[in-house]
């Protein structure tokens, strides 16, 4: 039996152990393979990556509609390319998904 996502606090903790921060140019062999996925930073990366891992279609399907959630577009792609900016990521097999560091204030 599967334990649901808001319970799987040991691959919750996987995953977050296993996020790291990446330059966009070390990306872009996936995305030209179409494997990068864009998550919104109004989102929790981790949480998100638990939940397509778990095949959460309800979630999935409803941040995709959000546009929360969808294939890194080639115009984002682009500007990252450009600032080679740093990105967190998270691997769901076959996937990897992506989401801008935050901004601090100071």
């Amino acid at each position: 039996m599967k334990t649901k996502p808001e319970n799987d606090q040991e691959l919750y903790d996987k995953v977050n152990r296993e996020t790291a921060r990446i330059q966009w140019s070390e990306l872009e062999r996936h995305f030209a393979s179409g494997a990068v996925i864009y998550v919104s930073e109004d989102l929790d990366l981790v949480d998100v990556a638990v939940r397509m891992s778990h095949d959460d279609k309800e979630n999935v399907q409803r941040w995709l509609a959000e546009g929360k959630v969808h294939k890194v577009k080639d115009e984002q792609a682009q500007v990252w390319a450009v600032a080679d900016s740093t990105l967190w990521a998270a691997v769901v097999h076959p996937f990897v998904l992506v989401q801008p560091e935050k901004k601090r204030l100071h």
